[in-house]
């Protein structure tokens, strides 16, 4: 992407957007189309603080798709970068291209990251027949032959999905990751079919992409990438207690300008922590498939920190960038 293709598409947002900016105190802009992940978070969260009455006006959501993204965190950066009134939803794709360089050269501390209320979490699969049955298991083979086990993923070579297993494996002192087989399939779902037909000995996604394999029987999870089980699989153990310290959860939250002060950044971290201790928002999570997952404020920011330098390092080390 651009700086030139970037300041094109920030014109006609910025354009199509600014009558309607002026008219509430709070705007949240959503770095895609309606309908999708970041759409939400702005929707249900704007919408759950001026019920419960942290802001006193309705939540404006902008829809500014482009870059994965990127077009939205531009714009913020060049053109709002001290607006105290603006948050941006964002998720573990926003810090995992900031990490990969995927957003025209800008960088993750160009903005505060004030709170993630919810996520989808990370799993790690095999087969109802596989021989696997514990994480430890898996990975004392893949440590003793890396090519034995290939795993399955919805995200391109380098993408999240992929980096999963990667981090797992890292925390057990391997470091040759560039030996461990992913293959990069379209969604969850086609990932699951590899591996339940046996094409690969491990699939590498989300939560909510495996729950119908899961309750028909098909599937195991071997560990969820959370710091605690999960309400309703109370069965599946963490990768944490089986002595692995590894989250990877496709959270859900918010960042704000940089610019805006400290105080400014503590009201946000304040309203977003009135959200997530709402019964609206625990509703919220019940019907879209979410867990919680809360970090809010400094304790957001410095896990943003340390998971785009995580990330940073294991993509250079399996070539992703440079």
């Amino acid at each position: 992407m651009t700086t030139r293709f970037v300041k094109a598409l920030m014109t006609s947002a910025v354009i199509g957007m600014s009558a309607a900016s002026a008219a509430s105190a709070a705007e949240c802009i959503a770095p895609a189309n309606p309908g999708g992940g970041w759409d939400f978070t702005c929707r249900q969260i704007g919408k759950i603080m001026y019920d419960i009455g942290a802001v006193d006006k309705p939540v404006q959501v902008t829809n500014m798709a482009g870059g994965g993204g990127g077009l939205a965190y531009n714009y913020v950066v060049a053109e709002r970068g001290d607006d105290a009134d603006l948050m941006v939803a964002a998720s573990s794709a926003t810090t995992t291209r900031l990490a990969q360089d995927a957003y025209a050269g800008m960088t993750a501390d160009q903005v505060r990251f004030v709170g993630a209320i919810g996520a989808d979490p990370g799993v790690i699969v095999v087969a109802n027949d596989s021989p696997f049955n514990t994480l430890t298991e898996m990975v004392d083979a893949i440590k003793a032959d890396p090519g034995s086990v290939a795993f399955a993923g919805g995200s391109a070579v380098g993408g999240f999905d992929h980096l999963k297993p990667l981090m797992l494996l890292q925390r057990a002192g391997f470091t040759d990751i560039t030996k461990v087989k992913y293959i990069g399939v379209d969604g969850g779902a086609d990932a699951i079919t590899q591996t339940i037909g046996g094409f690969t000995q491990a699939m590498t996604g989300d939560m909510s992409e495996i729950i119908g394999f899961l309750n028909a029987g098909e599937v195991r999870v071997l560990a969820v990438l959370t710091e605690e089980r999960i309400p309703g699989f109370d069965d599946i153990p963490t990768a944490k207690e089986q002595g692995f310290d590894v989250v990877a959860v496709n959270w859900r939250g918010l960042y704000v300008p940089k610019g805006i002060s400290d105080e400014e950044f503590n009201v946000w971290a304040d309203r977003l922590q009135q959200v997530a201790d709402s019964d609206e928002w625990k509703e919220a999570m019940a019907a879209n498939g979410l867990a919680p997952f809360t970090k809010v404020g400094v304790d957001f920011q410095d896990y943003v920190d340390q998971v785009v330098a995580e990330i940073r390092k294991l993509s250079i080390d399996i070539g992703v960038i440079q």
